[in-house]
């Protein structure tokens, strides 16, 4: 998260200094000077951040360092948001004035005038010059921790490793018989040259086992006259894949003392010659063609009728190989056959009346699984040595995803996921935890947002709209959004998020991201006692009157959302603790005015329920009043642009 927000500053950074020249504004050398240490600090830290954030889940001071970081870096956000506001603000007034002359942005004065020139109240040169002072103390303080400058973010997490071996699989059936026709398909014959294969899905969903299946399958192993299986993972080393193979087509031959990929690739275009192979590649991240043409020209010797079967989280990685005619994408286990695995691994060997004692709870344990297998096997593990009731009971009631051993091995193949996005996508996708569960997502909703938070960076000539639609499906294509809802054209309207994915978000924002829920819906919600790390806050349930939480110790928070509640008052003294906050929704609730105190909120992008004081509100760039059916809309509504009802 560390790695995203610096990504964010400095476009942000870089944004500002553009506008700041578009607009003829000229800076003070101090400014000039504070800047370019700003600039030189963070990036001194960002050469380093993807092997501190890998390091955090085990060194607890590295994580304390990186909490550190994202404080400051939220911090330089919001001073940096308030530097682009008054910018924008001297805009409006030279337009309003019709005077073109240049305007001196001096920053360490009020607001005043001077002649024709205008000083800005902002503090901003004193702000930026003692938070890259706590800034410099920060990148100092990396040298302690011997961080390693990573080659590749994933190439740093210990990587999975597989075989071909396959042990017992329930509720694969119909997915496995579509793939072992497809291998044997006359189809096949006629194609020029071999048959590609991908299997595509999420981290944990069981692509590998699907693959073992096939491949083990007595009518694929009398089809085919070699089979290899090699685990590529990330890097996509070609030199290590070139002898994988070659070590199973040339049985007991050394070539190891090779490392040259020409002789290496003549080798396989010998071995494979004339002969019908299935190579299975699992796990393939990288979707450079340029890395995989080689292979491609290699194996194209090989007899009518050959396959590669490859297993990928990336729908990129199938496109690149020109195979999705062909793509199995792999869905959820049904929770029937998610309890067959539990039992499998939880229950064997048991006695029949520890099967009954166990049976009803290990059912409620298995609805944790989702229809993810790893998760029913992570699960059947633990329970496999508990043998009271009492233990079972314990893991029922508990947070599950804070077991240790549900974070190690489940979320393990989610954060290689995760560390395989761009910065930028990183902090979209941990944006959508603030939805809860089984939500519907409205993509174009969820652009908006991206855009309240300052997610979204003009890349070329795109809009911001146009570069949120670029990480929406960066973030499809790696199977983090499913059920998917199309309009008439087949484009993504709507999506939901899995339930472990979410729980993975969670997990990863524990200490900024936080869903309370009322009890029972009709209870009053606890103080909401969050530190002020906490930057997102939904609320669900809650009852009807005034807002049922205190965030007086939660001044730092960027967004505020309910779902599912019916809160009738939005008081003043809860809108002045909310200074940084950029998203405000409070949709289908019964309140009829938010205070004109909601005018101070400089940084607000996106709001629900509004009154006089919105005029104020110069950020403003998406308002919602759905569901608002008592809300009196006021005059300076009339002066909005793109203003959604």
């Amino acid at each position: 998260m560390a790695e995203a927000l610096i990504s964010v500053v400095l476009q942000q950074l870089a944004s500002i200094i553009k506008k700041q020249v578009k607009q003829e504004v000229r800076l003070v050398v101090d400014v000039k000077k504070e800047v370019a240490k700003l600039t030189h600090n963070f990036k001194a830290i960002q050469v380093v951040l993807e092997n501190a954030e890998e390091r955090q889940m085990k060194e607890v001071d590295v994580r304390y360092w990186l909490d550190s970081l994202k404080d400051v870096s939220y911090e330089m956000d919001d001073v940096l948001d308030e530097w682009s506001t008054e910018i924008l603000k001297l805009r409006i007034q030279k337009k309003e004035a019709g005077n073109a002359k240049k305007v001196c942005f001096c920053i360490h004065a009020a607001w005043f005038c001077f002649g024709h020139q205008v000083v800005l109240r902002l503090d901003i040169a004193r702000k930026i010059k003692e938070l890259n002072e706590t800034l410099a103390l920060i990148a100092n303080e990396r040298l302690n921790y011997n961080f390693q400058p990573p080659k590749r973010g994933v190439e740093q997490i210990e990587q999975r490793k597989s075989s071909s071996f396959v042990d017992q699989t329930f509720g694969r059936e119909v997915e496995k018989d579509v793939l072992v026709k497809k291998l044997l398909s006359e189809s096949g014959q006629a194609r020029p040259n071999f048959l590609v294969i991908p299997i595509v899905g999420m981290g944990g969903i069981g692509k590998t086992t699907l693959a073992q299946l096939a491949y083990n399958d007595e009518r694929v192993q009398a089809h085919f006259d070699n089979r290899i299986w090699v685990c590529v993972s990330d890097p996509f080393d070609e030199i290590k894949i070139a002898k994988a193979i070659i070590d199973v087509l040339k049985k007991g031959t050394n070539i190891q003392a090779s490392n040259e990929l020409q002789t290496l690739l003549e080798i396989i275009v010998e071995c494979v010659k004339g002969k019908k192979f299935l190579l299975v590649l699992d796990d393939v991240w990288n979707d450079e063609y340029r890395k995989w043409e080689p292979f491609k020209l290699a194996l194209q010797n090989g007899a009518v009728g050959s396959s590669v079967l490859v297993t990928t989280r990336k729908e990129d990685v199938a496109m690149m190989m020109g195979a999705s005619a062909d793509t199995i994408n792999l869905q959820e286990l049904s929770d029937e056959n998610c309890w067959k695995l539990f039992c499998h691994i939880a229950l064997v060997d048991r006695e029949i009346s520890e099967y009954r004692t166990f049976e009803v709870i290990g059912k409620e344990i298995v609805k944790k699984c989702k229809g993810l297998p790893l998760v029913a096997k992570t699960l059947g593990g633990l329970m496999r040595h508990k043998k009271t009731r009492k233990e079972w009971e314990d893991v029922l009631k508990s947070k599950t995803w804070e077991l240790d051993v549900v974070e190690k091995q489940v979320f393990q193949p989610l954060l290689l996921s995760y560390y395989d996005l761009a910065s930028t996508d990183k902090c979209c996708l941990l944006y959508c935890v603030i939805f809860p569960k089984g939500y519907v997502i409205e993509k174009d909703n969820l652009i908006e947002l991206w855009m309240s938070q300052n997610y979204l960076n003009l890349i070329g000539n795109k809009e911001k709209e146009e570069v949120g639609e670029t990480y929406f499906d960066n973030l499809v294509t790696r199977s983090f959004f499913q059920e998917f809802e199309k309009d008439d054209l087949g484009y993504i309207t709507r999506c939901k998020m899995h339930d472990v994915v979410h729980d993975f978000l969670q997990f990863l924002t524990k200490n900024e991201c936080f869903v309370l829920e009322g009890e029972g819906g009709n209870k009053r919600i606890m103080e909401f006692n969050g530190e002020n790390k906490a930057r997102h806050l939904t609320l669900m349930f809650a009852p009807e009157g005034a807002f049922p939480i205190s965030l007086y110790s939660c001044k730092n928070l960027r967004t505020l959302a309910t779902f599912d509640s019916n809160i009738s008052t939005f008081g003043r003294e809860l809108i002045s603790q909310l200074k940084c906050l950029r998203t405000l929704n409070l949709s289908f609730n019964s309140i009829k005015e938010v205070p004109n105190e909601v005018g101070e909120l400089t940084h607000l992008r996106t709001l629900e329920r509004l009154p006089e004081g919105i005029g104020k509100l110069i950020n403003l760039q998406h308002l919602y009043v759905m569901g608002c059916f008592r809300l009196k809309l006021p005059k300076v509504i009339a002066s909005f642009v793109g203003v959604s009802e």
